[in-house]
C-alpha cells in the first residue's frame, strides 16, 4: 500500500506546480526591465529584457500620479494604472499600482475582476461602500470604508467601489500582478466585440429580448 502513494504524491506535486505556474513566477535575477525591442533581449514573462547593465532609474519610476483622473463620464471614475506598460522596470516582479478617482455620490468603479491578481486598496479621501462576490453560492461582502481604512480583494473575484459621500474620493490599489488585466462585468457581457447571440444572454438573464438588445446597444464605458 505504501507504495500506492508515492505515484499519488507525484500527482498532488506536478498539480500544485502547474498551478503555481498559473501566476506571476519569482524572478530568478534581480530585475528585467521591459523592452520592445527584441534585439539582443530575453523573452520573459511577456516582455523582451533589457541588458541590466542598461538600466536606469526610469526604467523604475513614474510621475504623475498626484493629478486627479477626469470623471467626467457615465460612471463617475477614473483608473490610472502603473503597471509593466508604465514602469518597465516591473517586469517579473509580479506587482502593479492604481490610483482610482471617483465623482461625488455615485461614482462607481463597475463590478469587475482581475484575472491575474488579488487587489488591496486604501481609501485616501471620501466614503466608499465596496464588496466582492464570492464564487458560487455568491455570497456578497460588503463594507464602508473611510480615509485611512484598508480592504482585500481576491484573485478573480467579482468586486466593486462605490462613492457614496458627496465629495471626491481617492484610492490606491495595489495588485499582485505585473499586468493585472481587467474583465469590466456589463462591459464583457453586453458590449464585447463581435456581440454575444442575444438568444444566449436571453435565457442567461432570463429577460426579454428587447431588454438585452436594448442593453447591447448602449455605450460601455472603458473607465481605465
Amino acid at each position: 500500500m505504501k507504495g500506492a502513494h508515492v505515484p499519488a504524491a507525484f500527482v498532488l506535486l506536478a498539480l500544485s506546480s502547474s498551478f503555481a505556474s498559473a501566476f506571476d513566477p519569482s524572478p530568478l535575477q534581480d530585475f528585467c526591465v521591459a523592452i520592445n525591442d527584441p534585439k539582443d533581449g530575453v523573452f520573459v514573462n511577456g516582455k523582451f529584457c533589457r541588458d541590466p547593465m542598461l538600466a536606469t532609474a526610469n526604467d523604475f519610476s513614474f510621475s504623475g500620479l498626484n493629478i486627479p483622473g477626469n470623471t467626467s463620464n457615465k460612471v463617475g471614475s477614473n483608473v490610472t494604472l502603473v503597471n509593466v506598460d508604465k514602469i518597465p522596470g516591473l517586469n517579473t516582479l509580479g506587482i502593479s499600482l492604481a490610483r482610482i478617482d471617483f465623482a461625488p455620490y455615485g461614482g462607481l468603479n463597475p463590478p469587475h475582476t482581475h484575472p491575474r491578481a488579488t487587489e488591496i486598496l486604501v481609501v485616501l479621501e471620501g466614503t466608499l461602500y465596496v464588496g466582492f462576490v464570492t464564487s458560487n453560492p455568491n455570497r456578497l461582502i460588503t463594507k464602508v470604508l473611510n480615509a485611512g481604512d484598508v480592504f482585500v480583494f481576491p484573485i478573480g473575484l467579482i468586486h466593486f467601489q462605490f462613492n457614496i459621500g458627496q465629495t471626491n474620493a481617492v484610492a490606491i490599489s495595489g495588485l499582485s500582478s505585473q499586468n493585472p488585466g481587467v474583465i469590466t462585468i456589463a462591459n464583457a457581457v453586453f458590449g464585447s466585440n463581435p456581440p454575444i447571440n442575444p438568444n444566449v444572454l436571453t435565457k442567461a438573464f432570463q429577460v426579454d429580448k428587447n431588454v438585452v438588445n436594448y442593453l447591447q446597444k448602449q455605450f460601455w464605458v472603458n473607465n481605465h
